[in-house]
């Protein structure tokens, strides 16, 4: 039988952070959930952000270190159906063991259609919701999600400000780790022109890696 084909991973998945800590700057969300790994609860969360800025990867993050059981909705599937059989699946015990989370990562959520936030809504009203679950939504703004909804959550705002000298390290490390030569690409303006996005500056450097 043939063998399949190992493509290589993208920079940006090959460096992806899988640990609280080992994000990039984000000082004041490594804080506060680094303190919230060693006292979790059952809760909801939105991470509030501009794309790039680690939300996702974070949620993913946190996920793992809970050895939480992750039930992904992507804001294009948001839908009330998709909202109940998800939640009817957090009734049963996390593959984890009892001591263990479901994990309710929902993308783009300021995307989501009024009758799904409102679903998730009344689930996080009830006085009887699932047990053991952590709700995170991620967006980009919060200008289309409602007052109630915001107010059952911790809003936790991700940002690059100040974000540019771990950045640099970043891609200097990542540079000398995939066999860049001595005739290295200037980090801190990949940083400035791509606003201190790790994300497109890792795409940038694996650019500037296919051409040396």
């Amino acid at each position: 039988m043939q063998a399949s084909l190992a493509f290589p991973q993208s920079l940006t998945e090959k460096y992806r952070p899988t640990r609280v800590s080992d994000f990039a700057g984000l000082d004041k969300p490594k804080r506060i959930l680094g303190n919230f790994v060693t006292r979790p609860m059952s809760s909801a969360w939105v991470f509030l952000g501009p794309s790039g800025t680690g939300k996702t990867t974070m949620a993913l993050a946190l996920c793992g270190e809970l050895r939480g059981e992750l039930h992904h909705i992507p804001s294009q599937n948001c839908t009330v159906g998709a909202i109940e059989d998800t939640l009817r699946q957090c009734w049963y015990v996390p593959r984890g063991g009892l001591q263990c989370f479901h994990f309710v990562l929902v993308d783009e959520a300021d995307q989501m259609t009024p009758q799904a936030q409102l679903a998730l809504l009344s689930k996080l009203d009830s006085t009887n919701p699932p047990p053991n679950t952590i709700f995170i939504f991620t967006c980009n703004a919060v200008d289309r999600l409602q007052d109630r909804f915001l107010s059952r959550c911790r809003v936790l705002e991700f940002s690059s400000y100040g974000l540019s000298g771990e950045l640099v390290a970043l891609l200097d490390r990542v540079w000398h780790a995939e066999g860049g030569n001595g005739n290295c690409p200037n980090f801190a303006r990949i940083a400035k022109e791509q606003c201190n996005n790790v994300r497109g500056s890792l795409m940038r450097l694996e650019l500037a890696l296919l051409e040396a």
